[in-house]
Order: structure tokens, then C-alpha cells, then sequence
């Protein structure tokens, strides 16, 4: 669709559709936002659009578990056994680093941050053990790389009364947060900076021209210096990148449940499966590992081998003696790959992509955004 004969149209439609925006985002997840926000923020001046094909962003953003995690001392020992060394340091200050960006940019109270810890469960003892003996290693790598002291240790998960775990690690410097607040208040501080945010355009393809670009919606062709796609798990849409795939996660949450005791960020089984207390409910999601195949998917939808395992997970391991009942359902489209580090660069001379969160976009996603700004500026 082409817009041309401008005397059809009003001033909106002639300043979106004929005037160049210095920096257009496609895609308002966390990762779109930040990338706007830290754009704008280096150039105050500069005109920031972002368009969104959903009435809310509908990947991963929006429908996450509200981890604010860095990294287990299982799944570290399990990269650092699978990737270079380097490259697993990396990834875990990237995401650090973002967590730290995300809470300086909004305040704790304005994403409802809670430090309560990231713990492990461990269901096989011989993996358990093997484990708490890499914690010095672990400890003085953390102290080295983000100078914490003493991020892991062994704790008992004592009233909580998990059945069949064989120990425990806590990660201290893990939380948890409010995925819709945080979302809420990154969009407010984008507007506040005079970014414009333009919902229900489905963005089909572009042309980099040289010196502009035109991106091609079923709204019309907008034009733009820059571009950044930050559509993580479906980037394939848009982009020719092979190493990034959308992964779906299937998520549960139960009604609310008398004198609780469960209160923190947990994970098992390599991260596969995670659950955190929202108040006195329990939200619980994982188990791709459990068809991958199906679960290498774009399409929001349950999968009802996942739903009904997590569920029995849940009475059988997670509460064994207390009585719950599901409340909702849902899944979120993750981007993923043979690696954990997120892909920042350009496809074409004006066009970056900045996608592959890896399952960590609250963690990382802020820092993606800010290495993308620096990039385009």
C-alpha cells in the first residue's frame, strides 16, 4: 500500500506517513521500549516511533513469570560444561547488568521488585552434590565478574516442604517483580519522553534505501532513519536470521491459597521448570522439554501434555499437602537458539536487529536495549 496524494489526508496521517522518524522500533515489548527509551534519552530531539501489531505485546514480555534472575548455579556449571567460558561470564553480566538498568530506570516500587532469592531444587542427589562442590568456584567467579559476595549458597527449604528435593542453592541476589507493572510504567515513561506508540499495525517487510527506510504495514508505509526489529521469538517473520527460533512456554496460576508458605524464585531441572508465590497464589510454568516439537511455535495456544504435567508437579512436588485449584491458564513465545547471548546487529545498513532474549528478557532485555540505542545513534 502506497500513500501518495497527501491532500487526502490529514495532518496525522501526512506527518506518520510522508515525514521520516530518526528512529522507528518495531515491536513494544521490553526490549522495544528500552531500545526508544535509551535512544531518546541520547538524543532528546530525535523523533521515536514504535509500532505494535497487538493491542499489548504479544511475545513473551507481557506473559512471563516475573523472574528477575541471572543465572542458577546449575544452569551456569551446565553452560559452562556446554560454551566458552568467556562467552558464559558474558551472558550473565549482560543480564545483571540489565536487571540493574530496569530497576535505576523505574524504581523498585514501580515494578513491585521483591529480593527474596532465587533458590535451585535439586531431585537427584548425586546432582545436588555435585553442585554445592563448584560453589567456591562459582562464588569467586560472581565476586569477579559482578562483585557479589557470596551469591550461592546451600539453604534448607525448611516449611516449605517440597517432596522428593535432595537440597537446595540459593542465589541471593536473584527476585522477582510485576511483569504488567513493570510493562505499565515502561510505556508511561516512554510517552512521557515524547515517544509515539502506534498499536494494532502488523508490520509485513521494509526496504533499506540507503539513506531512509520504509517499513511496510497494513497501515501503510512509514519511513524512518533507523530501524530497529526487536520481536524476539517471532523475529523469523521479519528477518533472514537463522539462529533464533520461537520457543512457547506454558504458564499456570492458582486461586488463592491459605497460609502459604512458599515465598521466592524457584527453579529445577536445568530451568525447565520455575515457579515464585505472587502473594498467597503460585505461579508455575515450564516443561518445553516435554515436546520440544510442538512448543517450537508463534501461535499463543495450551498445550495440554504440559498443562497436565505442570499440574501434577504442583500437587505432587510443590504442594503435596495443601489443596489449590488453577485459576488461569497461558503461554508466552520466547525467542531462542544454540546460544544464550542475545543477537545486536545490523541485517542492513539502517535496519539492527536486536532479538534472542534467550528466556531472560526481563533480565537482559534492558541491556539489549541500550546496546541497540548506542549502535544507531
Amino acid at each position: 500500500m502506497q500513500f501518495i496524494n497527501d491532500q487526502n489526508y490529514s495532518y496525522w496521517e501526512r506527518k506518520h506517513f510522508f515525514n521520516p522518524f530518526d528512529l522507528l522500533v518495531i515491536g513494544s515489548g521490553i526490549v522495544g521500549l528500552s531500545t526508544a527509551i535509551s535512544f531518546r534519552e541520547k538524543n532528546p530531539r530525535a523523533s521515536v516511533l514504535i509500532l505494535e501489531s497487538g493491542f499489548m505485546p504479544n511475545g513473551a514480555s507481557t506473559k512471563n513469570a516475573g523472574f528477575a534472575c541471572f543465572g542458577s548455579a546449575g544452569e551456569v556449571l551446565d553452560d559452562l560444561s556446554q560454551m566458552p567460558e568467556t562467552s558464559v561470564w558474558k551472558t550473565v553480566k549482560m543480564r545483571s547488568d540489565g536487571l540493574q538498568i530496569l530497576r535505576d530506570r523505574l524504581k523498585d516500587k514501580n515494578i513491585d521488585y521483591r529480593p527474596y532469592g532465587g533458590f535451585e531444587l535439586f531431585t537427584d542427589e548425586k546432582e545436588f552434590l555435585q553442585c554445592r562442590e563448584q560453589l567456591p568456584f562459582l562464588n569467586k567467579e560472581m565476586k569477579r565478574v559482578l562483585g557479589f559476595k557470596t551469591c550461592y549458597s546451600e539453604v534448607s527449604t525448611g516449611k516449605m516442604r517440597f517432596n522428593g528435593t535432595k537440597g537446595a542453592i540459593l542465589n541471593a541476589f536473584e527476585g522477582q517483580l510485576d511483569t504488567q507493572l513493570m510493562m505499565k510504567n515502561l510505556t508511561l515513561l516512554a510517552r512521557k519522553k515524547g515517544i509515539e506508540i502506534l498499536n494494532g499495525v502488523t508490520v509485513s517487510g521494509f526496504n533499506d534505501l540507503g539513506r531512509s527506510v520504509e517499513i511496510i504495514s497494513d497501515k501503510g508505509i512509514f519511513k524512518a532513519l533507523k530501524v530497529v526489529v526487536a520481536t524476539n521469538g517471532f523475529a523469523k517473520t521479519l528477518l533472514s536470521i537463522k539462529d533464533v527460533e520461537p520457543a512457547r512456554a506454558q504458564v499456570l496460576i492458582t486461586k488463592p491459597i491459605t497460609n502459604l508458605k512458599i515465598k521466592g524464585a524457584f527453579h529445577f531441572f536445568k530451568g525447565y521448570y520455575y515457579f515464585r508465590n505472587i502473594d498467597n497464589r503460585i505461579l508455575f510454568g515450564g516443561g518445553r522439554n516435554l515436546d520440544f516439537k510442538k512448543e517450537t511455535t508463534q501461535q499463543q495456544g495450551l498445550n495440554s501434555k504440559i498443562q497436565d504435567h505442570l499440574q501434577k508437579l504442583l500437587k505432587e512436588m510443590i504442594l503435596p499437602d495443601t489443596r489449590f485449584e488453577i485459576d488461569q491458564r497461558w503461554s508466552g513465545i520466547m525467542g531462542v537458539g544454540s546460544e544464550k547471548q542475545p543477537i545486536i546487529k545490523f541485517v542492513s545498513a539502517n535496519v539492527l536487529a536486536a532479538v534472542r532474549m534467550g528466556g531472560m528478557g526481563i533480565a537482559i532485555g534492558s541491556y539489549v536495549g541500550e546496546e541497540a540505542s548506542k549502535k544507531i545513534s
